[in-house]
């Protein structure tokens, strides 16, 4: 029985992960639909109504702790570093082959590293520090620079990824003050008025056309950061990581369906170096913790 409920239980995680993978590609294809005719400022600014919309529906039982506007600077400077992380995203979007763009923005968690060393003192331990020179290699590998011809937004990508990676770790911060609800809710409320300050200086015409792959890509940016934290209530995360690794070859695909695009081996090989380092960091850590608390005892 008990079996049978676990197998249950993966099968609803994995549905969830599948969810997530839709949504964050769903995502990417709205964003390069929208770059077409509208500037990426406006670009975030109607992703940020569509989650003000969501969150005035679903999110009034959490007004008593927004009242209390707990750490309010600290989510101002996380939406700040964020909103530059989106920023650049999109932006690459609109630039690169959708592949490249998730291949390299998969080197977040190696910023996360080095930016929980900086400000929360945690240590780098050896199989992250082995993960943080792999990676490096991996994003040689993608951009053979003195070989192929560079992309400069391929640099886009990277301080996305390393605006991702510090405000992953200024939400560590935040969840000791925050509900992880309330930093939602001051992200899409901080970050409208930011995208709508910066997209008055380039706006331009919104036609009918663009309001499906507005609601599209408002929708999916929520999903997906739902889905996946559904999927980790139900999988051990040594089972969602590599599912989410999937996001490369099926953007990959997406990207060759709808666009045209494609990519080489390289990319592949490059996206496996950086994928394989971190995840194997994460088991190395995984198993190290387990080991920790089993000579800890059960106090």
């Amino acid at each position: 029985m008990q079996d049978h409920n676990d197998t249950g239980r993966i099968l609803i995680g994995i549905g969830w992960m599948i969810a997530s993978l839709s949504c964050f590609i769903s995502m990417a294809v709205a964003s390069r639909e929208l770059s077409a005719n509208l500037s990426t400022f406006q670009i975030l600014f109607f992703r940020s109504v569509v989650g003000v919309v969501v969150v005035a529906l679903f999110g009034l039982h959490l007004l008593a702790e927004l009242r209390r506007r707990a750490s309010l600077k600290l989510n101002l400077l996380r939406n700040a570093v964020h909103f530059t992380g989106q920023y650049c995203w999109t932006l690459a979007i609109a630039l690169m082959p959708l592949a490249e763009v998730i291949a390299l923005e998969f080197t977040m968690p190696v910023w996360v590293a080095i930016f929980a060393a900086v400000l929360l003192g945690e240590r780098i331990t050896r199989p992250r520090a082995w993960a943080i020179l792999a990676s490096f290699v991996g994003v040689l590998v993608i951009l053979r620079p003195g070989i192929a011809v560079f992309d400069p937004a391929a640099l886009i990508v990277l301080m996305a990824a390393v605006s991702y990676g510090l405000s992953n770790v200024l939400v560590k911060l935040l969840t000791r003050t925050c509900s992880p609800a309330v930093i939602v809710v001051w992200m899409v409320v901080m970050q409208l008025p930011m995208g709508l300050m910066l997209a008055v200086f380039d706006w331009r015409p919104v036609v009918a056309g663009n309001l499906p792959w507005i609601v599209l890509a408002g929708l999916s940016g929520l999903g997906a950061h739902y889905a996946m934290a559904r999927a980790f209530l139900h999988l051990d995360a040594s089972v969602a990581i590599p599912i989410d690794f999937l996001r490369v070859p099926l953007t990959a695909l997406v990207g060759y369906l709808l666009y045209g695009e494609t990519v080489s081996a390289v990319l592949f090989a490059g996206a496996a170096i950086i994928l394989m380092a971190n995840y194997t960091a994460f088991r190395a850590e995984r198993t190290r913790a387990r080991l920790a608390r089993s000579l800890g005892g059960p106090g």
